[in-house]
């Protein structure tokens, strides 16, 4: 008895799927270890600069803060951080002097952020690494700017996937 072209790709299906896993994990390992050496690079270049008051994750907070002025709240929702304790580093970045805040005018419980000159020099420094980065990526890391875009689009594709599974209960 011959299988229908149905019956045969669901008989291929689930080998695919199972297939599939190991590609998968591997790319979480990965998309988690790149976060985490990113904030090593980081790291090591605030020891570079001699700048000790502060961690990795607090230094890209101020880098993705930049020049704009928000709340803790639109840091999370415009996916610039993606801790727990924005809130927590926020903080900790008045105290030592990177950051100013101001209660809002409209709405008083909410407090809006913005670099201090301290803070836009660390701001700055990360910037100038990330342009040393895209000068060299190509000739020392061999990632062509084509290899760039095409894993910003599967991970672009990932994160609307993962979207996906959370807003549908998939």
């Amino acid at each position: 008895m011959a299988m229908t072209t149905t019956q045969a790709s669901m008989a291929i299906a689930p080998t695919d799927n199972v297939a599939s896993k190991p590609a998968y994990l591997e790319a979480l390992t990965y998309v988690e270890r790149l976060h985490r050496r990113l904030l090593d690079v980081i790291k090591d270049e605030l020891d570079r600069i001699g700048c000790s008051e502060i961690n990795s994750v607090q230094a890209l907070l101020l880098f993705n803060i930049g020049d704009a002025e928000m709340t803790a709240g639109e840091l999370r929702t415009r996916g610039h951080y993606l801790g727990s304790n924005v809130s927590y580093n926020l903080k900790k970045l008045v105290e030592a002097g990177y950051i100013s805040h101001q209660r809002s005018r409209l709405d008083r419980r909410s407090v809006r952020v913005r670099l201090t000159d301290k803070g836009r020099a660390i701001c700055k420094s990360i910037d100038d690494l990330y342009n040393k980065h895209c000068r060299s990526v190509a000739e020392v890391g061999d990632i062509s700017i084509a290899e760039l875009k095409l894993i910003n689009s599967t991970l672009h594709k990932l994160e609307r996937f993962w979207t996906d599974q959370i807003r549908y209960r998939l």
